[in-house]
């Protein structure tokens, strides 16, 4: 079987599509209670650590999976964003990059064959381009050959626009595509596969009930195979807390695709209004502000949800009821299965929920991957420099000025 490491495990959503593409996880580490808990729960048998990963060594990781440097066939998951650091001469030493340092140390020192690297799309345009660039020149330096891609995940089958940098690196395989997109936005002759919508992900669940601790049955049959795939015997996290009835109101108002801002000024709330406009000298308000926070937001029935994050269950309305989403309904958008557990108080699941990479998305490219790995085992560790194989940075005909940046320097790697 096909071994895998998951550094920065959290939940355990990426550990999830692995496994299911028919990977063992030998080791999970996550310095997260919570997160390492639930993860405990959902894989028993897998060895799970709660440290902090600038204190682990690679020798700790090898010792503790009895593999040699070199015979670990994936090193699976992506630091936090401790905010974008500035780019240069110390760009390694700048205390915001620390855990994507040390991520590159244990890298180094267990030698993986691949490994598989997520983070948030601003990784892009940070710092004019140079911070996704010092990035990708480490692990070119470390052997590996890169490829560098932003996902667009409601184009590989996840019910979410939800946009993500991975980054997928050989030492073993000197050419490799990343797995090709296989659902289209408009149906075509050649592809009737078009994106999943939020209802296709959450319009089985039954209604959501009010005791966090109430395990709920289904009452209605599945209506697709993304809801047959995910469904359990039963239900749990599908609750919502009562609502004040000057939010209820707020909520009611909302047509779906509408925010904050569409409400009539009486419903807005302080906060936002003090946010979205601008003030001139006298205090008085004047225009609104381009990109002020949108709030609350309806979702669109007929549409992928927006990206699922920490604040999902406070700001998302469901699109057909008056109600924010459950971490039950956030938990199916990201595709994790209702049977999984999730260990914690609602604010640390959301968060939980949140930051995972999908397991669908995990599955897809572990399965996609899973094959390199069975035409070729050996390790070829004595590759000096890798080669930036191939990068997408933009569904666009046309780049931004910042993206154009990027791609400049990008390609001073190829």
């Amino acid at each position: 079987m096909k071994s895998a490491v998951s550094l920065f495990a959290g939940a355990g959503g990426c550990s999830l599509g692995f496994s299911r593409a028919g990977f063992e996880i030998l080791l999970a580490v996550d310095d997260s209670y919570d997160a390492i808990t639930t993860y405990q729960h959902n894989f028993p048998q897998v060895t799970c650590w709660q440290r902090d990963i600038r204190q682990i060594l690679a020798d700790d990781v090898l010792h503790a999976i009895e593999l040699q440097p070199g015979g670990l066939d994936f090193l699976i998951g992506g630091p936090p964003c401790q905010g974008f650091s500035s780019a240069g001469a110390k760009f390694w030493d700048d205390p915001r990059n620390e855990l994507l340092s040390h991520y590159i140390r244990l890298l180094e020192g267990i030698r993986p064959r691949w490994f598989l690297m997520e983070n948030v799309e601003g990784l892009l345009t940070a710092n004019n381009g140079r911070y996704i660039y010092e990035v990708a020149k480490r692990f070119l330096d470390a052997g590996y050959n890169l490829q560098l891609h932003k996902v667009y995940s409601h184009w590989y089958g996840l019910p979410q626009e939800r946009k993500r940098v991975f980054m997928i690196g050989s030492s073993q395989i000197s050419q490799f595509e990343f797995p090709p997109a296989t659902y289209v936005e408009q149906p075509t002759l050649f592809n009737e596969q078009t994106v999943l919508t939020i209802m296709d992900a959450i319009s089985d669940l039954p209604p959501a009930g009010r005791n966090p601790t109430h395990i709920l049955q289904y009452t209605s049959p599945p209506q697709n195979t993304y809801q047959e795939i995910l469904r359990a015997q039963a239900v749990g996290d599908h609750w919502m807390p009562d609502l004040s009835d000057e939010i209820r109101e707020r909520i009611a108002a909302l047509k779906p695709g509408q925010t904050m801002k569409d409400l009539p000024p009486h419903l807005q709330h302080a906060s936002f209004k003090r946010r979205a406009f601008r003030r001139v000298m006298d205090g008085t308000p004047t225009e609104k502000r381009g990109g002020a926070p949108s709030g609350i937001k309806r979702l669109d029935p007929d549409k992928p949800c927006l990206t699922i994050t920490s604040a999902a269950i406070r700001e998302f309305v469901h699109p057909l009821e008056d109600r924010f989403l459950t971490l039950r309904e956030c938990a199916r958008i990201q595709s994790f299965p209702d049977d999984f557990i999730f260990v914690g108080q609602s604010t640390a699941v959301a968060r939980m929920i949140g930051n995972a990479i999908p397991p669908l998305i995990a599955q897809l490219i572990a399965k996609h991957f899973s094959q390199y790995l069975d035409d070729n085992r050996e390790n070829n560790s004595n590759q000096k420099s890798g080669r930036l194989l191939g990068y997408y940075l933009t569904k666009a005909n046309s780049m931004s000025p910042a993206l154009a940046r990027t791609d400049q320097l990008l390609r001073q790697l190829q």
